[in-house]
């Protein structure tokens, strides 16, 4: 009976032994399991705070970029503005410019300003001429050589733009 009380005994103690083994295994299995849910909370977190960070650069450069291109927007209207007013000087400069060749040619003797005009291209003397009052065309027409005072009037039939057609042809 001795032994049969022993050796319940010993496997008693076996058991608690056994028990208390596996639960410091445990203990230690939940200690590191602790350990790394901390470690993926603490690196959640970094990367959660990298991400504000990169999202709050993120909006601050749209901003900047917004802002840019509303300046490039308002220099391009300016510029539009200015290639505007420019064009229209030019045609202004253009037509005195023009009033000023007719009214020289209109003042010259027919005679001379049919020798200029021959020495001029047909689109040249024919953009000039047609400035010119129809009366004033006629007695100029009528002191030039026939075959340039031919082509003149064949591109004055034409019609403006002179230096156009040119360009077509």
């Amino acid at each position: 009976m001795l032994v049969l009380v022993l050796s319940s005994y010993g496997a008693t103690v076996d058991c608690k032994q056994i028990f208390e083994s596996r639960k410091a295994e445990l203990l230690k299995e939940i200690e590191k399991i602790d350990e790394a849910s901390q470690s993926f909370e603490a690196l959640k977190a970094a990367t959660n705070a990298l991400f504000e960070k990169q999202k709050k650069h993120i909006e601050e450069e749209n901003k900047k970029l917004d802002m840019r291109k509303e300046e490039l927007l308002k220099q391009q209207k300016h510029i539009e503005e200015l290639v505007a007013k420019n064009k229209k000087l030019l045609s202004l400069i253009k037509s005195a410019k023009n009033d000023k060749l007719s009214q020289t040619y209109t003042k010259m003797k027919d005679s001379a300003a049919a020798s200029v005009f021959e020495d001029m291209s047909t689109d040249e003397a024919s953009s000039i001429i047609f400035t010119l009052p129809a009366k004033k065309i006629s007695k100029i027409l009528a002191k030039m050589d026939p075959k340039k005072a031919s082509a003149i009037t064949i591109r004055l039939q034409k019609g403006p733009p002179f230096d156009d057609l040119k360009k077509k042809e």
